[in-house]
Parts: C-alpha cells; structure tokens; sequence
C-alpha cells in the first residue's frame, strides 16, 4: 500500500550523458557503468543500445548471470515489449522474436535487428520485463525521481497487512487491513485509522476468492481514488475518496519506552548508524530489551553485524555466496562491547532483507526467542547499481545471501517461536499481543 514516499536509488549518477546514435544491430553496447554523478536532466531515451546494456549488464554482473539462458532473458524481454506496444494500440507487423541458439553476442544480434529502431516506451517495458523475469526481489529497474522540491505527497497510507516485504503476502488471508497511517496524511484527515478493514478500492473487492487482488497495488498509486473501509470495533461501513496531497515526511528514529521493567526499541530500518542508536538506547536502562522490528524493510549488513555484536560475539551471522558457490562468512562485530542483556526481537511479515539477516542469526544462534510471525522472505542478497545510457538504473546482487547455517532465507523467511500475529481488533483497540508475550517471556 506505499504510494506515499518515492523511493531514492540508493547511489548517486553521471553527471552528463549523452543519448548516442542508433547502432547498428550487431553492434555490442557499452557496458553498464558504477553510477558517480547526478542524473542527467532531461533523461535521454531508451533505445535499442539501452535494452543491449540492460542484457550484457545482467550477465555480467548479477549473481545468477552465468548460468542465465539468452534464450529466457530475450524472451522476457520480447514478451514485456510486444505486451506493452499491444496495450498502447501501436503493435508492429512482422515483430517477432528470432530462433536464438544460445551464443550471447548472436542472440543479441538477431534480437536488435527485430526491434529496428525501436518504441522507447515499449523498450524501457521490455527491460523491466527482463528483470522482472529473474525473480529477485531485490533486481530492480529503476528510474530516478526528480528532487523534491516541495517534499513527499501521498495519501498516508504506508503500511497493511498484506504486504510482505516489498509486495503483496501470498500467504495473506482475510481480512485485509491497514496497520499505519501518517500522521496528518490526506488519509488521516479523512478519518482512516490502523485497524480498518479494506473491503474494495474504486469499487473492486480486495480479495479474488482467498487469494488478494493482484491490481490492489496499481490501484492505489492513483493520484486519487475511493477506498470503503469496516471499523472492526463497530462494523460499521463506509466509503472514502482519498487525494494525494503532501505529507510530513516519517522521521526513521527509534521509538523507545520502559514498560513492565523492560526496555522496549523500534527499529524502522537498518539505516546507517542504526546500530549505534539502538545501542546507545540500551546502555544503562533495564537488561530486560524488547526489540521490535515489525516493518522494518531492511538496509545495510554492516548495521546487522554490529547490532548482533552487542548480544553475541564470535558468531557467523550470514554467507554471501557466488555462483560457482563459494562463500564469504559475515560475522558479529566483535569490537561492540557485550550489553548482557536479556532480548526477545519481534517480526512480522513486513521485517525484510536486512531485517530477516538480524533476524535469522538471532534464531540460528538462540540468542532470543522471536515472538510475532514469519519474515517475509525477501533476501536474495544485496544489491549493487549499474547505470544505463538512458539514465535508468539496474539493482543487480552480484553474491546471494544464506543464513547462518547456510540455509535458504530467501523466499521461506524466518519463523517465529511464539505466534502472535496482530489483528484489525488488535489495532483498532491499541492491544499488542506480540509484545503482551515478548513481556511474559522476559518475566518468566
């Protein structure tokens, strides 16, 4: 449901480009380049070279690339392209994907002379489709947003309990409702609350039988658009037409609290200094610590490393591997002095990547019960940028991540060891049942 804050590229871009001359079909494309600059303004166009950089990118540098069939990539490829030109009333006769053989250079000469010059729409399609076709959460096509120059808008809505990591739960079951609401959001203002249980968006119910409406997420990146809600404490119903209008941007600090002799601390993100802070709220408060990492979407591996140093020393807390599958372990930082505390980590299925790497050592390690539900499942590895000559930018991990007993997180998540799921009632009323347990635990 985040159609409130655009998503920074995490890495900046070249400060000048230059859109290049058509190539000839057999023609190789320069190879994708590290970003070192600002973007360019205005972006040039996607053109056939780009879709060629895009190609060569991939399997050069992304974890799985040198085992990727030429023939699957195309076709992907292909497929997004002539789907969109479909869409758009503007398909080509003749246009078709020639036999490929497997030779990546050939391929990518008989593909660039199908496409001819090329549709840019459709190209920057086909790219997307292309990644979208290695099913990896974390390779992305991005295009860089313009600066904010009067902040983020949205309609508040920034969190629901469908979402797992960055998309829809396929293990989501009804009912569907929201968990966070800016405060001050067009949302707000409207009288939308955590808790409300979503029945439609424009009129279309959420749910396709038991399974949530794919659309629901274009849906919402509407500028505006009616939402019909149920109040879990009275049933009662009614409709809603929510605007995109700007908001107060989220700070991501740390909530800290002491309740029933513990300690309590939500972590939003591993950001960097994350560690530090969480730390620094630890020190000298009770030896009794909550930490909460319910929507935590993730961020750096250092952060995990060194927060994991403060519970656990000489411990391997994750491997990243390479595909002729060699592995570098990554352990706790050791340099962190031991708090001896006594922790219990809360997780939902909005706790990814980064998150589920902390998360899966803790479990690994029995260094804390975890309390709430199972990760999300959404950490194939870290993902590096690679600039293309339109200004867009691949995400491509290049290792991929393993827990500590070098099992699959990705995809599977982490488990929790108490259940504790939270519900609309559970919102609406401001009971907490993960951390009602986190704190029994601690007492016991």
């Amino acid at each position: 449901m985040k159609r409130i804050l655009t998503t920074a590229v995490a890495a900046a871009f070249l400060a000048t480009l230059v859109a290049p001359p058509a190539p000839a079909a057999a023609t190789a494309p320069p190879a994708c380049a590290r970003p070192t600059g600002p973007p360019p303004a205005p972006a040039p166009p996607t053109t056939v070279e780009t879709l060629g950089q895009a190609y060569f990118c991939v399997l050069a540098n992304y974890y799985g690339g040198p085992g990727l069939r030429t023939q699957d990539l195309l076709k992907d490829a292909f497929a997004a392209y002539t789907v969109n030109l479909q869409r758009r009333g503007a398909d080509v006769a003749g246009l078709q994907l020639p036999a490929l053989t497997g030779d990546r250079a050939a391929d990518w000469a008989a593909a660039a002379g199908a496409l001819g010059e090329g549709d840019p729409v459709a190209l920057r399609a086909a790219i997307d489709g292309m990644v979208a076709g290695l099913r990896d959460n974390h390779a992305h096509h991005e295009v860089p947003a313009p600066p904010e120059e009067e902040g983020p808008v949205g309609t508040g809505i920034v969190g629901a309990s469908g979402i797992s990591g960055p998309g829809l739960d396929p293990a989501a079951r009804p009912p569907f409702f929201l968990t966070e609401v800016i405060k001050g959001s067009p949302a707000d203002k409207a009288g939308v609350r955590p808790g409300d249980i979503v029945r439609a968006i424009d009129g279309v119910p959420v749910w396709v039988g038991d399974t949530l409406n794919p659309l629901l997420l274009t849906q919402v990146q509407q500028a505006s658009f009616t939402i019909t809600l149920q109040r879990p404490t009275t049933g009662k119903v009614r409709t809603v037409r929510l605007k995109v209008g700007p908001l107060t941007r989220p700070e991501r600090t740390l909530a800290v609290k002491d309740v029933s002799g513990a300690r309590y601390v939500r972590l939003p993100g591993f950001y960097r200094g994350a560690a530090d802070e969480v730390i620094a709220a630890l020190r000298g408060g009770p030896k009794k610590v909550v930490l909460d990492l319910r929507g935590n979407g993730g961020g750096s591996p250092d952060e995990v490393v060194r927060l994991l140093g403060a519970f656990a020393h000489g411990k391997i807390t994750s491997y990243f591997c390479r595909y002729d599958g060699s592995c570098t372990a990554n352990r706790t930082d050791d340099t962190v002095p031991l708090l001896g505390a006594e922790l219990v980590v809360l997780t939902d299925r909005r706790c990814a990547s980064a998150c589920e790497d902390f998360s899966a050592a803790v479990h690994d390690h029995a260094i804390a019960p975890i309390v709430g539900t199972r990760t999300a499942g959404a950490v194939s590895g870290p993902a590096g940028p690679w600039l293309l000559n339109d200004g867009s930018v691949l995400l491509l991990p290049s290792v991929r991540h393993l827990g500590p007993s070098k099992q699959i997180v990705d995809t599977v998540g982490v488990p929790a060891d108490h259940h504790a799921p939270m519900t609309a009632l559970d919102l609406a009323t401001g009971r907490d049942p993960a951390l009602r347990k986190a704190l029994s635990l601690l007492a016991g």
